[in-house]
């Protein structure tokens, strides 16, 4: 890849060509990995367990591509072999079983070898794994057999186009049509959507045992009605990304091939992709198209920058959690961090794309103003950050070229309140669980309140110790959740709005504008809990949007201090004072 199409990619500027050369890299990747792979556990002829030699497969696999060179790369590009690969790899390479006998996991290269004999259309036969009576054909579908062991073998034998899966006594004909379900058959769906000239092919994969983003999983069946209700947020948010991107609407089909659905999440968009899994995302079912579209764009993302990671380094390996994110709730290492940046970049566009195409929709406008911030944000905090490497500082500067200008693009004063509201809320939330405060600063500013001594500036200065992943206390999102539906432009009258989980009374107060009361609110919840840190915030935030207030600096940029202290006091003091009026004495030197 030159440096124009690495620079080009990172502006969110790359072009189909690109992505397949992406993807051919990722092939190429992978043959190197099986090649390794296969000549590893021919050293070890036990590791094999019940399947038959290894050369079997190798001549089913070229007897495959003599026959469909196109077959065989098929099968190399999905995304599941690449997963497979590298889970079986680690196994062997560890002298392990994982998830099952190894032996399991090295025999579905007998079942890729099968898959693709199957769709060369050659007359062959060859044993594979069953696992608990389900015999995978990837990318095909899956037989189901009566399960007489936990691991075991079928045969898959085929001529003349025919092909069967079969135990002793069960045996399972494979239909013509693979997708399509037929007596002890399930077929992996496919879900199409078209938009004007832009089409988007996704498999609905919910049989293959390596889709998962750690380990094997068995297979977990989509009811019918849920894939007509893919199929319908598919087409939907297809017909967003072709209309208002249409740029990435070219592009995102080549490396986005394969969604592995799971259930509806309430208030939340779950997705995942791994970098061994090129062209796949695990999707949890979205309310609506343009949430889809944008976990789509978020997913492809990773996608492109796992695939480009494979060819050069844009950081040096550190594993510390140590960064504050704005989409995770806990400290992420600087890959992970990165990661995010680039996917949330894309969200960003997505959401910024609507935006103007719509100047009406606050929904828009509020996740746009919301994500170009916290992107923004965590990209100035890498961009120094020793471990990167000078293509990593490159990369980072080219998604600023386009991140940095939208900065200063026109939203609401209301819409973009919110957004730094929210995000205040989660910093300050993540400070409160993940920062522990220099234990002398604590305990000098305990000591002042106790005798009256004047603050001591430089306690309050101090720095705290580096992150810690092990969270002090939970943290609720239930106000993010109710702001979001403010403005919601769909979203149902408050009367018939869902229930928020951990939303308290302060969190509606809140959310509604009612700050005085709020604060009211979250000042009884801390006289109950005044440890619990989404009280902690929430009256910050309450106090804050009423005007500035010590007491509300305190909370929200220094909230993990305010907390420490008050802890001593409760044990120290005769008559402790409240949060509120520690934090006050505490922001007082804070400046504004």
């Amino acid at each position: 890849m030159s440096w124009r199409d690495f620079d080009a990619l990172a502006r969110l500027d790359g072009d189909e060509d690109m992505a397949r050369r992406l993807r051919r890299a990722e092939r190429s990747r992978r043959k190197l990995l099986l090649h390794a792979l296969m000549t590893e556990a021919a050293k070890v002829s036990e590791s094999l367990g019940p399947l038959p030699p290894l050369d079997s497969v190798w001549e089913l696999l070229a007897r495959a591509e003599a026959r469909s060179p196109r077959t065989v790369n098929r099968m190399l590009t999905s995304p599941y072999t690449g997963s497979w690969a590298g889970y079986t790899t680690r196994l062997l390479r560890n002298g392990i079983d994982g998830v099952g006998p190894l032996w399991m996991h090295l025999g579905h290269v007998h079942a890729i070898a099968a898959a693709a004999a199957i769709q060369a259309e050659l007359d062959f036969e060859i044993a594979i794994p069953v696992w608990h009576g389900n015999a995978i054909l990837p990318a095909l579908g899956m037989a189901r057999l009566p399960a007489t062991a936990q691991f075991s073998l079928a045969t898959v034998r085929g001529a003349s186009n025919r092909y069967v899966v079969s135990t002793a006594d069960t045996a399972v004909r494979l239909p013509v049509a693979f997708a399509t379900d037929g007596p002890g058959w399930w077929g992996i769906r496919k879900v199409r959507s078209r938009v004007g000239a832009h089409r988007f092919s996704l498999r609905l994969d919910d049989l293959d045992p390596y889709r998962g983003l750690y380990e094997p999983i068995p297979p977990e069946r989509l009811p019918t009605g849920d894939v007509a209700r893919w199929q319908r947020l598919i087409d939907e948010a297809c017909r967003l990304i072709a209309t208002h991107l249409p740029e990435l609407a070219e592009v995102m089909p080549v490396g986005l091939n394969s969604l592995v659905p799971k259930p509806h999440v309430l208030f939340r968009n779950p997705s995942a992709s791994t970098g061994e899994a090129f062209g796949s995302a695990v999707v949890g079912l979205p309310t609506d198209g343009a949430a889809l579209a944008a976990t789509l764009i978020h997913e492809f993302q990773h996608i492109v920058l796992g695939g480009l990671l494979h060819l050069i380094e844009l950081y040096e390996p550190d594993p510390g959690e140590r960064i504050y994110v704005p989409w995770r709730d806990d400290p992420r290492p600087l890959s992970g961090a990165l990661q995010g940046v680039y996917a949330f970049f894309g969200v960003a566009a997505f959401w910024r794309a609507l935006a103007r195409a719509d100047a009406t929709s606050r929904r828009a406008a509020f996740e746009f103003a919301y994500w170009r911030r916290q992107s923004w944000h965590t990209l100035q905090s890498l961009h120094a950050d020793a471990t990167l490497t000078a293509a990593g500082r490159r990369f980072l500067d080219g998604i600023a070229e386009r991140l940095g200008p939208w900065q200063d693009e026109a939203v609401s004063a209301e819409v973009n309140e919110l957004a730094e509201a929210v995000a205040r809320d989660h910093l300050a939330g993540w400070r409160t669980r993940h920062l522990r405060p220099n234990p002398a600063a604590v305990t000098e500013l305990t000591e002042a309140w106790l005798s009256g001594r004047p603050r001591p500036t430089a306690a309050i200065n101090a720095a705290d110790l580096p992150p810690t992943p092990v969270p002090d206390g939970s943290w609720s999102r239930a106000r993010t959740d109710l702001i979001r539906l403010t403005v919601d432009d769909a979203a149902p009258s408050p009367e018939a709005r869902p229930r928020v989980p951990g939303a308290t009374a302060g969190d509606f107060a809140y959310a509604r504008g009612h700050f005085a009361e709020a604060a009211e609110c979250y000042r009884g919840e801390l006289s109950a809990s005044p440890d619990r840190p989404t009280s902690l915030v929430g009256l910050g935030l309450a106090l804050s949007a009423r005007g500035p207030h010590p007491a509300a600096r305190a909370l929200l940029r220094r909230p993990e201090l305010v907390r420490a202290v008050h802890r001593q006091l409760r044990t120290a003091a005769s008559r402790p004072p409240t949060v509120e009026r520690l934090a006050a004495w505490i922001g007082q030197l804070i400046p504004e």
